[in-house]
């Protein structure tokens, strides 16, 4: 039974865990996903706060999508003491407990990729272990090979929207269907950006993003 870990898991508590449950761990610098158990499934690690972090950056919708593309059977596992903490923490100020919500039921509903919350890393390389086992009668060689998603413009301009603060893809949506450009939309007045609904107070601070020496 072997699986591969991303180079940056090797410091974690799982692989050795993972390694005690009599599954061989091989550590490699994969561009996708942190543990590939198969040509089909691969897994996406994270701790409470590493999701959180990942909802604010806008990085997880990249991942995800990676994931969802270059595997049939994808799995994000979110490591949590307390599942309860999870929908209220307040690591981020900036993230409500509705806001987390949402983003569970989107990973499971409009990307399809199923969420297992472990209550630690031990749970975790339960799990991990267990389907490295379930794995070994049809035993094949893992391929490293992935097919990146290849964005169309419209989705690069629309993850650029939202890598704003309090820009979802739907605001971002709103934005490009009312300003026709990113340019459109950088140089407009902010009497301008006040008429996306939803951007409401935001706006200032999106202006002030826009308009700010670099130093």
């Amino acid at each position: 039974m072997r699986i591969i870990a991303d180079i940056h898991e090797k410091d974690s508590m799982v692989i050795p865990e993972v390694i005690e449950r009599g599954v061989e761990v091989e550590i490699k610098k994969l561009q996708i996903a942190d543990y590939i158990i198969s040509n089909d499934i691969a897994i996406e690690r994270k701790t409470m706060n590493d999701f959180l972090s990942s909802m604010m950056s806008k990085r997880i919708v990249n991942q995800l999508i990676n994931l969802k593309n270059n595997y049939k059977k994808p799995l994000l596992i979110i490591e949590t003491s307390e599942h309860h903490e999870f929908y209220t923490s307040d690591a981020h100020p900036n993230l409500n407990k509705n806001a987390i919500k949402g983003m569970i039921l989107s990973t499971i509903f409009e990307f399809g990729i199923p969420i297992l919350l472990t209550k630690d890393y031990k749970e975790t390389a339960d799990f991990i272990a267990l389907l490295a086992k379930r794995q070994e009668r049809g035993k094949q060689e893992i391929s490293l090979k992935t097919k990146k998603h290849a964005f169309t413009i419209q989705e690069q301009q629309q993850l650029i929207l939202e890598s704003f603060p309090g820009v979802g893809p739907k605001t971002a949506k709103e934005i490009l269907k009312h300003f026709k450009t990113l340019k459109n939309f950088a140089n407009a007045p902010i009497d301008e950006l006040k008429k996306i609904p939803k951007l409401g107070k935001k706006a200032d601070f999106i202006k002030l993003i826009l308009d700010v020496t670099y130093k």
